[in-house]
């Protein structure tokens, strides 16, 4: 039996979910089981306007800003493994104008199969350098979600064009290289750890 102090439902939050929220807007039910409030508390809290549900099992404070990557926020909370690739890094970097309703990630081969309810996942799987290397580490809405670098996602875009299509790759290629997002070397750091050098040559060429 948990040992957890029962949140009386007409009392406000304790200082310590207060203190989580304001480190990070978005806590799971475990995070607030963890700080003493029972995961039977939350739907009266949520009822008396104490905090705020986003989808089940994720919860924020009423008065909490919602960003315009706060999809990303709610992936990187509920699939900490996961790394935004592909069309949704192209977005968050500003180098597509796709708008994809989905929430693009790159996981490793071995990992289970992600299930986040209301949202889209469209998942790839890599393993090794080829999914380590170029991510970055991003703090939206106080939620450190991993990201893909412009010149990595630009080189998955041609490793996955068969899923997102030639042309979206070519678009990406041609932002980032216009504003000046990555350099060639760059590219081709990614290129060849990806085994992409020889696809993306042409391309490259036809830039210089």
């Amino acid at each position: 039996m948990h040992n957890y102090q029962h949140i009386e439902m007409s009392a406000v939050l304790p200082k310590s979910a207060l203190k989580a929220f304001k480190k990070s807007q978005l806590l799971r039910s475990r995070d607030l089981e963890s700080l003493g409030i029972w995961r039977a508390s939350l739907g009266e809290l949520v009822k008396r306007g104490a905090i705020s549900r986003i989808r089940r099992g994720l919860y924020t404070l009423p008065d909490a800003e919602i960003t315009e990557n706060h999809t990303l926020a709610e992936i990187g909370k509920r699939v900490p493994n996961g790394i935004i690739c592909l069309l949704s890094a192209l977005r968050f970097h500003g180098l597509t104008t796709q708008q994809p309703y989905e929430v693009w990630i790159a996981l490793d081969g071995k990992a289970r199969e992600p299930h986040v309810d209301q949202l889209t996942l469209k998942v790839i799987r890599s393993s090794g350098e080829a999914l380590a290397a170029g991510c970055d580490e991003h703090l939206i809405e106080g939620v450190v979600v991993k990201i893909y670098r412009p010149a990595k996602t630009v080189v998955d875009c041609f490793k996955f064009r068969n899923k997102i299509g030639l042309d979206v790759a070519l678009e990406a290629l041609r932002e980032a290289w216009r504003g000046k997002r990555c350099t060639m070397d760059e590219i081709m750091h990614y290129a060849r750890i990806c085994r992409m050098e020889n696809v993306m040559r042409p391309y490259l060429e036809s830039l210089t």
